[in-house]
């Protein structure tokens, strides 16, 4: 023996070595081992005795012995027709040739090589440590943050609440070496072993389990879908020297439906590079391919080696850059290791590249075992973590998504579909730094949940405006929803009085009057565009005063009322009354509504949250659960007859709790000669910088201003600082020319920030009118091009 054979053979312990040959498709040979040296002689398809005599010892075998050809066909024919894109190889062309300690198998590459019938010949991977443990042992607590809501983790205690959101109905197979499968905190998820021996590092398959299928939270840790039904299958297939990815993929895979996940927890040393993913050999490409077309989910340890995957060669070839024309996909979810902390980034052990997908935590994970090489039954770890430990986070996550289909859509995902779905930018977290980390995203169960790929959760929301769908952003918010409906008299059918087909379902005027010193009733309509039913939607109903920021602390409660489902469809379901007691009217005037509605899986806005700015920022752009109808209270008839002078009293309000620069826009639509002012205190007009020779002092000892004000079109008045809390008492008083009293007009203040409109305050001058003795005009917003708050 050589000296350099004989140092590999130290390195590798003194055992024998093995070659994956694949043979030209369709040659035909013999699947059993006794038969195959014959037949490759007498077929010329190898010389075996002129070989066997060259290298003492070697034999060869099918490389899938755990599999049939006739089973390996028909799962080939079955995943051709599920995938067109799929061209099966000849698995029955795949063979394993054991190598003895004194035969150097790179040499017998080279032979194999120079052989026209050989496709390809590679010296097998010797069995690898799975992708490694990293980082100190941490506290237990807080134990398991990978569970929590995104950006920290994928948000799993979220789905839990959905049906499928623990996993059940669905299968999954963990592939890697050995396991404690009686771990106290397994025992419950029944686990069985499907093939091979359970023959090393213990620890880690428990740990790897222990993230998935955990089941005794009052124990131990608990799986992120523990109510899967897990299996496993061991890289070690009929004894210790029998170490075979590619055989306990297909014999994993004939066990197994669409849908199903398999886990790949290994990585290989190939081409000169330790630590690559397993599908780097083509062998196992060729299984994980055939397991994708079948529709089996593989979820794939993307390695701990450092290695730009990018840059790794085969045959000259790049063929894990997908920006390569000899890029090859099998289909694989490949998974990267970044930081437990958030902003999550690339860990320096763990591979990268364009072919990984997704990325988990790959450090500081709580879970079962020791991580590693141990096998007590109660061993825990907080130091989990490497590829090894991230591929779960992506595995747990693909099976939530997988059941939750199966129990609410009636169908499970191909894995292509499923793997754009968890990495998809709207569904997942992004890295620190993408451009340079290159380790994909962590899905986000919520954004799944939530969002188009699932649309599970109910999404109640109020209409701005009779064609709002509820859309999120919204391109505009009004003041004059059609879902807030009040009347003097309780209807004796709410739904057939403003339900579907009641005629009024569209009307934004069914809010517009209140009557003064009465009982008056209110009602809410609400809608769900969301993909479940919205149990126990609760509507809490407020009124303001006329302002232009309509801020919760100039809210006061009217009163709230329970719908017992909102069904999904966007239909419209109308509440029961919420009595407004005539004692807490409020007198004569213009004022505004506004409406909260939520459930539990789908809460309303917390008020008070809203008195910080950003947060209202947020809430009158980017939420659908509230909604505002701006009223007047009306005196009983008789009533004055129509006025030519109409004063609009409402308020400039600042940001609750912070000075904000705001700044104001007057909008009117008013007939020839009609006039309008704004009545100001002169602290408003000094600071929007308004003071001029048409400004003129107005009210007791001149402490106010008159400043004239364009009837037709928009003003904008210009910005200045707005105090925290302030609450600017303004008027707009507007005198209309005779005889304009035949058709409707418009007058609106707005408030604007940072040149977005935060919340405006409108009127519609109607004549005749509903008498009201101080004005003779009817108001109520209706302005439905411009977005507003109030």
């Amino acid at each position: 023996m050589s000296d350099q054979l004989a140092g590999r053979q130290r390195d590798r312990g003194g055992a024998s070595q093995r070659i994956v040959v694949k043979f030209r498709d369709h040659i035909g040979l013999p699947h059993a081992a006794a038969d195959l040296p014959g037949a490759l002689d007498s077929r010329q398809v190898v010389p075996w005795e002129a070989m066997s005599a060259r290298y003492p010892g070697i034999t060869i075998g099918p490389l899938h012995h755990s599999s049939q050809p006739a089973q390996l066909t028909r799962l080939a024919e079955r995943a051709a027709q599920l995938d067109v894109d799929y061209k099966p190889p000849d698995f029955a062309g795949y063979f394993l040739i054991d190598c003895p300690a004194s035969v150097d198998p790179e040499e017998v590459v080279t032979t194999l090589l120079a052989l026209r019938a050989v496709e390809s010949a590679y010296v097998q991977s010797r069995p690898l440590p799975p992708p490694g443990v990293n980082g100190p042992a941490n506290p237990r607590f807080p134990s398991q943050g990978y569970l929590q809501a995104a950006p920290g983790g994928i948000d799993a205690v979220y789905a839990w609440t959905f049906p499928g959101g623990d996993g059940a109905g669905m299968g999954f197979v963990d592939l890697e070496q050995g396991w404690t499968l009686n771990h106290e905190d397994l025992l419950g998820a029944g686990i069985t072993l499907i093939s091979g021996l359970n023959e090393a590092y213990f620890g880690h398959g428990t740990a790897v389990l222990g993230e998935i299928t955990a089941v005794d939270d009052t124990i131990g840790d608990v799986g992120i879908v523990p109510h899967v039904a897990a299996r496993v299958i061991s890289q070690f297939r009929t004894s210790a020297s029998d170490y075979n990815t590619p055989d306990a993929i297909t014999s994993a895979i004939a066990t197994m439906a669409f849908g199903d996940v398999l886990e790949l927890e290994a990585q290989v040393g190939t081409a000169g590079l330790t630590n690559m993913p397993v599908e780097a050999e083509s062998a196992t490409f060729d299984a994980i391919r055939l397991a994708t077309s079948l529709g089996i989910v593989v979820v794939e340890a993307g390695g701990n080696g450092s290695n730009d995957l990018d840059t790794f060669t085969s045959g000259g070839q790049q063929i894990l850059n997908r920006a390569s024309a000899a890029f090859r996909d099998s289909g694989a979810i490949v998974v990267a290791a970044a930081s437990s902390a958030s902003p999550h980034s690339r860990l320096s052990f763990s591979n990268y590249g364009s072919r990984i997908d997704c990325y988990g935590w790959g450090q500081n994970i709580d879970t079962t075992g020791d991580g590693w090489t141990g096998n007590t039954t109660t061993a825990y770890t907080s130091g989990f973590g490497g590829t090894s430990g991230a591929t779960p986070i992506v595995a747990g996550a693909a099976i939530a998504v997988q059941a939750m289909a199966q129990a609410s859509l009636g169908y499970r995902f191909s894995p292509r579909q499923l793997r754009e779905i968890l990495k998809a930018p709207a569904n997942s977290t992004a890295s620190s730094a993408p451009a340079t980390d290159r380790i994909g995203r962590m899905p986000n169960l919520r954004a799944i949940i939530d969002g188009s790929a699932l649309n599970l959760a109910p999404n109640v929301y109020l209409r701005d405006y009779p064609a709002d769908d509820g859309s999120v952003p919204r391109p505009a918010a009004y003041s004059n929803s059609p879902d807030i409906i009040v009347t003097a008299t309780a209807a004796v059918d709410p739904p057939a009085a403003y339900g579907p087909g009641s005629g009024t379902e569209n009307s934004t005027t069914l809010g517009d009057d209140v009557v003064e010193s009465r009982e008056n009733y209110v009602y809410v309509r609400v809608s769900n565009r969301g993909g479940s039913p919205a149990p126990n939607v609760t509507a809490t109903v407020y009124w303001s005063p006329p302002a232009t920021l309509v801020t919760p602390n100039l809210w006061t409660e009217i009163g709230s009322v329970v719908l017992p489902t909102v069904a999904v469809g966007r239909v419209l379901t109308v509440s029961d009354a919420i009595l407004w007691p005539a004692a807490s009217v409020p007198a004569l005037g213009h004022y505004c509504f506004v409406a909260l509605v939520g459930t539990a899986a789908d809460p309303a806005p917390n008020p008070g949250d809203l008195l910080d700015w950003a947060n209202y920022l947020e809430f009158v752009t980017n939420n659908n659960q509230v909604a505002w109808h701006n009223f007047n209270v009306t005196a009983p008839p008789p009533s004055a007859p129509p006025r030519s002078l109409i004063e609009l009293p409402f308020l400039a309000v600042g940001a609750p709790r912070e000075g904000v620069e705001m700044g104001l826009e007057i909008e009117a639509y008013l007939p020839e000669g009609a006039k309008v002012f704004l009545d100001a205190p002169w602290t408003l007009i000094d600071s929007l910088r308004l003071r001029s020779p048409f400004v003129k002092p107005h009210g007791r000892a001149g402490a106010r201003a008159l400043l004239p004000v364009s009837a037709r079109g928009r003003q904008r008045l210009g910005s200045g600082f707005f105090p925290a809390g302030a609450k600017i008492p303004l008027k707009l008083r507007v005198e209309m020319p005779e005889g304009a009293h035949d058709r409707p007009f418009q007058l609106a203040a707005r408030q604007y920030s940072r040149g977005i409109e935060v919340g405006r305050v409108g009127w519609t001058l109607l004549a005749p009118v509903k008498e009201r003795p101080e004005t003779g005009y009817e108001s109520s917003e209706t302005d439905d091009r411009e977005p507003a708050t109030a």
